[in-house]
């Protein structure tokens, strides 16, 4: 048994076409796809494997897809001998995470992720925002620019990826405001993301709440390992805390760099991306530079780590 650390990737590492090794390869991993595609009554293994890119990117698409290809790869680890030790995942990967930490079964994360896809993309109709992502400003140009973007409308900063990488969130006019001022402070880059709401800022307030209400009709167990959360950064103590951490996290910032900090002050073995992309190899590197992260986004991956059976 090799106990390690597991990331797990959010909204943005879809592609056509993922998981489909990994179907083909193993046999478990085809009865979790048909199982889902039961419960979620449509064909999510053909959406992924071989849908419109703009159709499995919608936010209620793409969040079952992309859970599901995580625990495709989890459900392989686990029968080569892998546990998770501690866990984390990025914004929508906390549920994925939350399977392997023993809380939720599969495919009951699998529904409340279509139900939080759902309930995302309905608050950006209601309460119309965007996201930006603004790269290679200082933590106080950042802050900088929010403040003074505030002045046309809701913002605030959303996601804090990496040291030099964050992604700002609210009001379209304000957002685009941001995008100015970042590129007149030096920004690298500084662009709109393509999403369907000002998702992790108060504009989610009331979607949290909506889904705090749908999550807790769902039987959870006991978390069986640590796990670190986006809202707090920090490992979560008690099993009480979880649903209202993962609400929350809907209307509040991604702390990732404070979180794979957390990881590695108590953790030094090496790490395992377990999802779509690499997108949380290259953040952790950015982070804490002598990390050591394996990517098993497809089989050649994975075998970086095992010798698939």
């Amino acid at each position: 048994m090799m106990n390690c650390a597991m990331l797990f990737p959010g909204q943005a590492s879809q592609f056509v076409g993922m998981g489909k090794d990994y179907y083909d390869r193993f046999k478990d991993v085809r009865g979790l796809y048909a199982s889902a595609n039961r419960k979620l009554g449509f064909d999510i293994t053909q959406l992924s494997f071989e849908g419109d890119l703009d159709e499995l990117t919608k936010t209620h698409n793409a969040q079952p897809a992309i859970l599901l290809h995580s625990l495709a790869v989890f459900s392989v680890l686990t029968t080569r001998g892998f546990k998770a030790k501690v866990v984390a995942g990025h914004s929508l990967g906390e549920f994925s995470a939350l399977v392997a930490a023993g809380v939720f079964r599969p495919m009951d994360a699998l529904l409340i992720v279509r139900k939080r896809g759902e309930l995302m993309y309905e608050a950006g109709l209601e309460q119309p925002g965007t996201m930006a992502a603004l790269i290679g400003l200082d933590e106080a140009a950042v802050r900088d620019v929010v403040q003074s973007a505030s002045e046309t409308g809701v913002i605030v900063v959303a996601n804090y990826n990496s040291p030099a990488q964050v992604a700002v969130s609210g009001e379209v006019a304000a957002v685009e405001r941001a995008i100015e001022l970042a590129k007149l402070k030096g920004a690298k880059r500084a662009l709109r993301l393509q999403v369907s709401g000002a998702f992790h800022s108060p504009l989610m307030e009331r979607t949290a709440a909506a889904l705090e209400s749908y999550m807790s009709r769902f039987e959870r167990g006991r978390l069986r390992v640590g796990w670190i959360a986006n809202v707090t950064g920090s490992t979560v103590e008690g099993d009480h805390e979880v649903i209202d951490l993962l609400s929350r996290q809907l209307s509040s910032p991604v702390l990732w760099v404070k979180s794979m900090r957390t990881l590695a002050d108590s953790y030094s073995d090496p790490i395992l991306e377990v999802g779509p992309g690499k997108v949380l190899t290259g953040l952790m590197k950015r982070i804490v530079s002598n990390s050591t992260v394996y990517p098993l986004s497809n089989v050649d991956g994975l075998q970086n780590v095992v010798t698939p059976g």
